[in-house]
C-alpha cells in the first residue's frame, strides 16, 4: 500500500482519462491520492474531483506562481473552505525564486496566510520551495515560534540545511521522481539523513515522472518507482518503505481516513 500525497488530477493532462488513471493507481497498490490545489478560485473543480472518487482527497490553497492573483484570499477563507470532509491539507503555497512568476512580496504574503490557516485548522501546509532555501528556513523558524503548525516540504529538491531545519521544526520531507534521476545523488544523500518517521512520497503528476518513465507524463501509479528508489537509498525493502511512508502520510494528513 502506498499513498500519492501530491498530484494534480485537475490538470488538462488527465481530463480525458481520469477514471483510468485512478484505476491504474489502485492496481499499482497506490490506494489513496491527494490532489493539490493551485488556485483557490478553481477550488470547486478540485473538490468535484475529490468527491467523485472514494479514495481521492484534496487541499485548498494558492501556488506561489499565482500568489499575486489571489491576494484577496485571506486565511479565514482557507479555513472556511477546509471544513469540507474531503479537504485534508492547506496549500500548496510557498516561495519560488527560480521562476519568480509572482512578485516575491506577494509570495511571502500568501505563504504567511497559508501558515495561519494551517495553524488554525491543524491541517498540514503543503509547501513549495524552490531556490528560496534561506527565506523559507527563516519564515518557517519565525512562524513556528508564534505557534506550531504541521507542514511538509513537497517535492523536496532543496539543500541539506533546509531539510535539517524543516525536520527540526516538526516538518516532513516529501520525495518525488527527482529522487530517481541519475544526477540526484545529493538528494539521495539528504534522504539518508531524514528520520524514517518524517519521509513521505509523491508524484507531483503530471510532472517529474521517475525512472523508467522520465520524459513522459507522470501519473499517481508511478509513485511506486520513487518508493523503490527511496528504499534502495536507505537500505530497506520496498515493502518496509511502503509501510513507513504510508503510516507517515496518515500521521501528517491526519484528517484523511484509512480506507
Amino acid at each position: 500500500m502506498l499513498i500519492d500525497t501530491h498530484c494534480h488530477l485537475d490538470f488538462p493532462d488527465f481530463e480525458a482519462e481520469r477514471d483510468a488513471i485512478v484505476a491504474r493507481a489502485m492496481a499499482a497498490g497506490v490506494t489513496q491520492l491527494v490532489t493539490i490545489s493551485t488556485r483557490v478560485k478553481k477550488f470547486d473543480t478540485i473538490l468535484g474531483i475529490a468527491e467523485a472518487y472514494d479514495n481521492v482527497f484534496c487541499s485548498v490553497g494558492t501556488h506561489p506562481h499565482n500568489a499575486d492573483e489571489e491576494l484577496d484570499i485571506e486565511a479565514a477563507d482557507l479555513v472556511r473552505l477546509s471544513t469540507h470532509p474531503k479537504v485534508v491539507a492547506i496549500g500548496e503555497a510557498g516561495l519560488d525564486y527560480f521562476y519568480d512568476n509572482a512578485p516575491r512580496d506577494a509570495q511571502m504574503i500568501g505563504l504567511r496566510r497559508h501558515i495561519d490557516a494551517a495553524r488554525q485548522t491543524g491541517l498540514p501546509l503543503v509547501i513549495h520551495s524552490r531556490s528560496a532555501d534561506d527565506d523559507m528556513a527563516a519564515v518557517l523558524t519565525e512562524e513556528t515560534g508564534k505557534g506550531a503548525f504541521p507542514f511538509l516540504l513537497h517535492c523536496f529538491s532543496s539543500g541539506p540545511e533546509l531539510a535539517r531545519i524543516g525536520v527540526a521544526l516538526g516538518g516532513y520531507i516529501s520525495f518525488s521522481g527527482i529522487l530517481t534521476f541519475p544526477k540526484s545523488e545529493e538528494l539521495r544523500a539528504i534522504a539518508r539523513t531524514v528520520p524514517q518517521d518524517r519521509m513521505i512520497v509523491e508524484t507531483d503528476a503530471p510532472y517529474l515522472a521517475p525512472k523508467p518513465f522520465r520524459g513522459k507524463r507522470n501519473e499517481p501509479a508511478f509513485v511506486a518507482h520513487t518508493a523503490q528508489v527511496l528504499a534502495e537509498t536507505i537500505g530497506m525493502s520496498a515493502a518496509d518503505i511502503a509501510a513507513i511512508t504510508t503510516e507517515n502520510a496518515f500521521r501528517i494528513f491526519s484528517k484523511m481516513p484509512r480506507l
